[in-house]
């Protein structure tokens, strides 16, 4: 076994695994049960998925978490929820929050 598996394994099984271990082939395998480790794995979405400032539609931001996994719905409301993302009340513009609740 690499030493890259060992410290992956070792890393999951005391809980401090990276969102990584969610990942395989580029696509995500799970979205986490517990609030904690959704929490890391929506900031790791938000970031890396949209620009601080720059405003979004809907289908942009479905497109975007469709590059990473099918349910996009579900990944929007949980970011939306989380305060990573932040959108008009009509739901026409979405923004990547500074802040998150």
């Amino acid at each position: 076994m690499s030493q890259t598996t060992e410290q992956q394994e070792t890393a999951a099984r005391t809980g401090r695994a990276g969102v990584e271990d969610l990942f395989r082939g580029g696509r995500l395998i799970a979205v986490p049960r517990k609030a904690a480790r959704r929490e890391q794995l929506l900031a790791h979405l938000c970031t890396t998925l949209f620009e601080t400032g720059r405003d979004y539609t809907e289908p942009e931001v479905n497109d975007a978490l469709r590059t990473v996994h099918e349910d996009c719905s579900a990944l929007r409301r949980y970011l939306i929820t989380s305060g990573h993302l932040t959108r008009t009340r009509d739901g026409s513009s979405y923004r990547r929050s500074t802040t998150t609740r």
